[in-house]
């Protein structure tokens, strides 16, 4: 008598859990990039004038700096 495994009639497709872990997974992660940013931008905005200078911007484009808008801009002076 032969017997048959149970694991050849289930399909190979992924389950459901991983769908939803993948997605808890990437909203954990955007959550702490969001994070990270609000850090560096309250950082930022405790440096004075002078030291915002120092780096290469000014008071009113440190969320394009932390964010990446102004990273042309810097690299041209680098």
């Amino acid at each position: 008598m032969t017997s048959i495994s149970q694991t050849a009639g289930r399909s190979l497709r992924p389950s459901s859990s991983g769908g939803f872990f993948r997605a808890l997974a990437s909203g954990a992660y955007a959550l702490f990039e969001r994070l990270e940013r609000r850090s560096a931008i309250k950082t930022l905005n405790e440096l004075d004038d002078r030291a915002l200078r120092d780096i290469g911007i000014t008071r009113c484009q440190i969320e394009d700096a932390v964010y990446g808008q102004v990273r042309a801009e810097l690299t041209r002076y680098l």
